[in-house]
């Protein structure tokens, strides 16, 4: 049984708002894939706000100006079904694939997904690697903000408790000619939680890169992206015959870049090894999905 002591039903994002400023110990609740597990083993989630299914946070929709917004109510089902992120970014569409199994995908949102905290969360490494915004409401008003920086240390977020995330948006200018890729390892794969998460997006200058985001869930307290191993593939030529010394150089760079831990599920070293190994192949993937979207250009 769930010990739940207050349950109310949000008639809209401001009503939850208003819920929430009412009651300081209230959480909100949407798919409850995350929090319902919470409310059996931690304390601190019994008062509860239900926002799930409010039509203001499930669009899905291309802007006139090219930002792809994505409401924060939207399921990984619709994520990975949506066209517009087939058409725009399909590599978030790719995460929200590996989550879990069909019944937690129709269920769990990308907006609590990112705001429970956690670092082995699948969406968080794309989310960076396609440089999203996070589209933010309370009592005194709307903000926006980088998705880097929105998570502050294990299962903290940069969240107020009388806020709701209304929608995480990707500008133009961070996907449009960019290729981009997405790979979790995991030990049962998408019904396991990711032991790495690897996101990357590369644009190409010609042969050279001349734009990188290389971003990692469970490689430290909180995802990350990797500044040293991004400045070390500026510039770099991705010609099949310099390829794999750029792909060497990023992936002995990165080290400097992450921190993972020892834990009952891997090991430092192992992990290490995996982070290396995705910086090689996941990059290898955006190069050629550039070198598709420059080629489709041209045309």
């Amino acid at each position: 049984m769930f010990d739940i002591q207050s349950y109310q039903k949000a008639e809209s994002v401001n009503d939850a708002i208003r819920l929430l400023g009412e009651d300081p110990e209230a959480r909100l609740i949407a798919g409850g894939t995350d929090v319902l597990i919470k409310l059996r083993e931690f304390k601190g989630f019994s008062r509860l706000v239900d926002i799930q299914g409010l039509p203001e946070l499930k669009p899905i929709v291309r802007e006139a100006d090219g930002t792809v917004r994505v409401g924060s109510g939207a399921s990984f089902t619709d994520i990975e079904e949506s066209p517009v992120i087939r058409g725009c970014i399909p590599m978030l569409g790719e995460s929200a694939a590996s989550v879990a199994g069909p019944q937690i995908r129709n269920m769990g949102t990308i907006g609590g997904n990112l705001c429970n905290g956690a670092v082995s969360a699948d969406t968080c490494a794309p989310v960076l690697a396609l440089n999203g915004y996070l589209n933010i409401r309370g009592p005194q008003g709307e903000r926006t903000i980088p998705a880097l920086g929105f998570h502050t240390g294990p299962g903290r977020v940069a969240l107020r408790q009388d806020e709701v995330l209304l929608s995480v948006e990707f500008r133009p200018e961070d996907w449009q000619g960019w290729g981009a890729a997405y790979h979790k390892y995991a030990m049962r794969e998408a019904m396991d939680i990711a032991t790495i998460g690897c996101a990357a997006a590369v644009r190409l200058d010609g042969a050279a890169i001349s734009g990188i985001r290389l971003a990692y869930s469970v490689s430290a307290p909180i995802p990350v992206r990797c500044p040293g191993a991004e400045a070390t593939a500026l510039g770099r030529s991705v010609t099949p015959e310099d390829l794999p010394a750029t792909l060497a150089a990023i992936s002995a760079a990165v080290e400097k870049d992450v921190q993972p831990r020892t834990s009952w599920r891997a090991n430092r070293d192992f992990r290490m090894h995996i982070i290396r190994t995705l910086a090689e192949r996941v990059i290898a993937r955006c190069v050629v999905r550039a070198v598709e979207l420059q080629e489709a250009a041209s045309c």
